[in-house]
């Protein structure tokens, strides 16, 4: 079988991640969050949800998708009585230009590689914008205002990508009847992440997560070693369609500018995760507190 080669537009996405995603494992956000007077599970369910406005936990819940409504519901309208959503919104943008200051330094952020890889990911997103039609997560996130620092133009830029994935991603999952709990059990089946900590994030019980592993096992899609391989396939067509929904914001800069943005952004990554900036086991340890 022959080897699988990336996209560039994929690529792109992958290997910008991290500067954005940092921001929700970093001390620098728990404190910030922690001023305002919430954990940070709380914090996170507010400060992503924030761009909606002081909404419940509905709308929330709905768009995160694979996180128990109660969880979400326990944080959510309650959040709004600490902090106003600009308040969440501009905590999470001081947080990211904490962690990326610490973990990059003063002169990366201030290089001209910093600057270019903004511009490309901008063109990125901000073709995205264009196409904001059952993406609701997204669409909300794009109406928020640009920063002007570039690391923060960046980290903003590969924050509405993420989101327009994120939201086609949705889309492919209800397409093809895996809901938000079937997912994440999946995707800790598949060995790619740990189990406990998407349970321990996602706010599912024990018993939640082992009725939907009989489910899936019934549907052919689990067995006693994890994925069957009906459950592999499944996951990689829902990736397939995802990346393929996610290229159309990545055409404006093309298949060269992705593979700069990547070989731009790449070493910046690698930085931030050989720093420690990218621990998934730090929310769970804060949670744990």
């Amino acid at each position: 079988m022959g080897t699988v080669t990336e996209s560039p537009y994929r690529l792109a996405w992958r290997v910008t991640e991290p500067l954005h995603s940092l921001v929700y494992f970093v001390p620098e956000t728990f404190e910030r969050f922690a001023k305002l007077g919430l954990s940070p599970m709380d914090g996170y369910f507010a400060s992503r949800g924030a761009a909606f406005g002081p909404v419940g936990p509905e709308i929330v819940a709905a768009t995160f998708y694979n996180f128990n409504p109660a969880r979400v519901a326990r944080a959510l309208p309650a959040a709004w009585a600490k902090a106003s959503p600009e308040e969440l919104l501009q905590a999470r943008l001081e947080a990211a230009d904490a962690a990326l200051t610490r973990g990059l330094g003063a002169d990366v952020l201030a290089g001209p590689e910093m600057a270019e890889a903004a511009a490309l990911a901008r063109a990125a997103a901000e073709a995205a914008t264009r196409l904001p039609h059952g993406r609701p997560l997204f669409a909300v996130h794009a109406a928020l205002p640009w920063p002007e620092a570039p690391h923060l133009v960046l980290f903003h830029a590969q924050m509405l990508l993420r989101e327009f994935r994120g939201d086609g991603h949705v889309a492919a999952l209800l397409a093809n009847g895996v809901s938000g709990l079937d997912a994440i059990v999946m995707h800790a089946a598949s060995g790619e992440i740990d189990g406990r900590f998407l349970r321990a994030t996602r706010g599912w019980s024990r018993e939640q997560w082992a009725e939907a592993e009989d489910d899936l096992r019934r549907s052919g899609l689990y067995g006693d070693d994890g994925l069957t391989g009906a459950g592999v396939a499944l996951r990689a067509h829902i990736e397939e369609r995802t990346d393929a929904v996610a290229e159309v914001a990545y055409r404006a800069i093309g298949e060269q500018g992705c593979l700069r943005l990547a070989s731009l952004t790449r070493p910046l990554s690698r930085t931030i995760v050989k720093a420690g900036l990218l621990n998934p086991a730090a929310l769970v340890e804060q949670k744990a507190r």
